[in-house]
């Protein structure tokens, strides 16, 4: 079983940049898809980005494309979230997530959660 801790997290101001990782525990972390999810206060939970075992396959979504990457190192056990031009709409608890398919963006996909780390965007 995988088990998932994130870091990274902190406070930035708008228009900055910010990455945040997730490490993963388990020889099998390379054939879990990978997500990133967030949750503002007051708000559910959202789909941001996801990537694939080999890392060919990438989605995002639409209020992040364009400013945020994500991106793994298998070798590392170790998936990324770069995160360019930030907005105070960002700020969220951010949570990485396993899945056991390719193509998981919703929340019911992924059966393993880290415990999140909190990214703060002052305007």
């Amino acid at each position: 079983q995988v088990q998932l801790v994130e870091s990274g997290g902190g406070l930035v101001q708008a228009g900055g940049s910010l990455t945040v990782s997730c490490a993963a525990s388990g020889r099998t972390f390379k054939s879990y898809s990978m997500g990133w999810f967030r949750q503002a206060p007051g708000k559910e939970r959202e789909f941001v980005a996801a990537i694939d075992w080999s890392g060919g396959y990438r989605y995002y979504a639409d209020s992040v494309k364009g400013r945020f990457t994500i991106a793994r190192d298998n070798a590392k056990n170790t998936v990324y979230l770069q995160m360019n031009s930030l907005k105070p709409e960002d700020t969220a608890v951010y949570y990485c997530a396993a899945a056991d398919l390719i193509g998981a963006t919703m929340e019911y996909q992924y059966n393993i959660w880290g415990q999140g780390t909190q990214v703060t965007v002052s305007s």
